[in-house]
């Protein structure tokens, strides 16, 4: 079955095309990975996916979603990050990173805390955009970068790279997606500046180029590099899916692999038309039009479907994220569901039906 062959990107080769998407987890303390990381991301490796990605990774303080985020800022990160990355491997299975900022999305409270700015009292900071305009009167206020603060921000993406080489992982993910930093730069509905990050589509796409060229410069050759997107905006004058095959191709210029294809999420009451699959056919034109690998992602459920998403050529890849929640062994009771005979970890062999 397509969905069971094996996807090379670079120099790995993944055994199957399951990815685990990144999904925040709201538990760490200055950004550090803990033991509940270590259980997540590990049981989903034992699962049997192809490719296990961490959550959206800080590269900054500042660029948290929530003060409880995970981090990759400073050396002191790598230990855990290194232990997280040897056991994942040690069941079968990659493990990437998703490197992130939040930009005006950042000093939130977690999503059991309730919505909104995280105040100071509760570690809340102050936030920075492409341009000062908050997402929400909900979400904090918001200043401008200036060119130096872009140039660091940069910068920081390709340190964070530098640290995730170091700690072990396998793929770097470059967070361009969901209204956050990178996101709100590209999208006219959160970008009014006038400078050369400002006004035109390539100037607006300028930082995210800038990130993914940083990063493919300290990285190994061998090493995957992708970037989710949002691939629109779902809103009148806002970013689209003709934008995105653009920013596609120039990503794959800059050393991107593979584009995972989410959208939304920059602009508050989109009218969004959710349902089963429902992002897949933006990852298919980017595939055709770009010319590049893509990942499929959003309310795919069940492996025939899956599989077909695979199989018909819209994508190269499938990234499950609340099917995982619910499941964490979800590629091998696909592969039973599909006829197709994998190998179960030895300590669970006596549970595999036969």
């Amino acid at each position: 079955m397509p969905l069971f062959s094996p996807f090379s990107s670079r120099g790995l080769t993944l055994r199957n095309r399951i990815v685990v998407s990144p999904m925040c987890q709201y538990s760490s303390t200055d950004g550090f990975a803990t033991d509940w990381h270590l259980v997540h991301l590990g049981s989903r490796a034992v699962g049997g996916a192809g490719l296990v990605f961490t959550e959206a990774t800080a590269v900054t303080a500042q660029g948290r979603i929530s003060p409880e985020d995970h981090g990759i800022w400073k050396d002191e990160h790598i230990e855990m990050l290194a232990r997280i990355a040897s056991f994942v491997h040690s069941q079968g299975a990659p493990i990437g990173i998703q490197l992130a900022h939040a930009g005006r999305k950042a000093s939130t409270r977690n999503p059991w805390m309730g919505r909104g700015a995280s105040p100071p009292e509760e570690g809340g900071w102050d936030v920075v955009g492409p341009s000062a305009v908050a997402f929400s009167p909900a979400y904090p206020p918001v200043t401008a970068l200036t060119i130096n603060g872009i140039a660091e921000v940069v910068d920081a993406f390709a340190a964070a790279a530098k640290r995730a080489v170091t700690a072990g992982f396998d793929v770097v993910e470059l967070h361009a997606a969901h209204g956050y930093l990178l996101h709100e730069f590209f999208s006219p509905l959160s970008n009014d500046r006038t400078d050369q990050y400002g006004g035109s589509l390539e100037n607006r796409m300028r930082i995210v180029v800038e990130c993914a060229e940083a990063i493919r410069g300290v990285i190994p050759e061998a090493m995957p590099l992708w970037t989710r997107i949002s691939a629109t905006d779902w809103t009148d004058g806002g970013w689209t899916i003709d934008d995105s095959v653009k920013l596609a191709r120039a990503l794959k210029s800059a050393g991107v692999d593979l584009i995972d294809v989410s959208s939304g999420g920059n602009l508050e009451g989109a009218t969004i038309p959710v349902g089963p699959g429902y992002q897949v056919p933006l990852a298919e034109q980017i595939r055709r039009d770009a010319e590049i690998p893509t990942g499929a992602v959003g309310l795919i459920t069940d492996a025939a479907q899956a599989d077909t998403i695979i199989s018909t050529g819209q994508a190269d890849v499938v990234l499950l994220a609340r099917q995982m929640l619910r499941d964490p062994y979800w590629p091998l009771h696909a592969a039973r569901e599909l006829g197709v005979d994998v190998e179960w970890p030895k300590q669970y062999g006596r549970a595999k039906p036969v």
